[in-house]
């Protein structure tokens, strides 16, 4: 076990070299020492929302802008809308984010947030956004329930699609024994959470990777720290659909809008 152990880690941490960063903020994004992929759609103006889709884990080892086309849908005068390849990971056309991915174990350590969430503060300020939404799914999700209890106030609102809202929890479900230790979890941060954050956690009813009970209970525990917070639960959806229901798309139209 000890063994399989070592080597899934030295699997994980393969680093993608570091090479000078050409950060335009709009295919690329210099954030804590890395840069990072990203793929906008949209543009500026007088008042402006800003909506960063963040993937999942992909553990397979595939390509990972699935969120590209989600970006795409939403981008619009007014609204930037940016699909984000996480540190380690790739797109279709093989652009690759600089930094450690840890693809396969213990995905969620300090370091992947502290560049995710300067990335989100990168492009806030570039693009002047008064409303800041972050959109996840799966391990994207996780990712940006930390931040906003990390960094309250970064951003408005998030929506967290088949979120593994309490990580521990998640892998014990998933393996028998919490085997990822070092991973920040969304549930650890809900009292430092900005008040004004709205929260929305969509989870498909047939989800058996993410179980509804994850994001349900973390609303709830939301809702008891007066945060704004809704649990939606899609009937008859898997872990890999949630992104694509009217339900997740409509959370995002109504945030985007400041309100839901």
């Amino acid at each position: 076990m000890m063994v399989l152990a070592v080597a899934l880690a030295a699997a994980a941490h393969q680093v993608v070299a570091a090479e000078p960063c050409a950060a335009d903020n709009r295919t690329r994004v210099a954030a804590n020492d890395e840069c990072l992929v990203i793929r906008t759609y949209g543009e500026s103006a007088e008042r402006t929302s800003l909506i960063i889709f963040i993937h999942g884990d992909g553990s397979r080892g595939g390509s990972s802008d699935y969120m590209y086309p989600m970006a795409h849908f939403f981008g619009a005068k007014g609204v930037v809308a940016v699909g984000l390849i996480r540190p380690g990971y790739f797109d279709s056309m093989n652009n690759f984010s600089t930094g450690t991915s840890y693809r396969v174990w213990d995905n969620y350590q300090p370091d992947v947030i502290a560049t995710v969430a300067a990335a989100v503060k990168v492009l806030k300020i570039h693009y002047k956004a008064e409303n800041v939404v972050l959109a996840g799914h799966s391990g994207g999700s996780a990712i940006s329930g930390v931040i906003i209890g990390k960094h309250p106030g970064l951003v408005n609102a998030a929506v967290l699609g088949a979120c593994p809202c309490n990580v521990p929890d998640w892998r014990i479900m998933r393996k028998g024994w919490n085997d990822w230790p070092t991973s920040l979890s969304p549930h650890d941060f809900i009292g430092e959470i900005d008040k004004k954050t709205v929260v929305v956690a969509v989870t498909g009813g047939n989800d058996g990777n993410t179980e509804p009970v994850l994001a349900r209970e973390y609303v709830a525990s939301l809702k008891g720290k007066g945060i704004d917070a809704t649990y939606i639960e899609v009937p008859g959806v898997g872990h890999n659909d949630i992104v694509r229901t009217s339900n997740y798309k409509t959370a995002i139209t109504q945030l985007l809008k400041g309100r839901f």
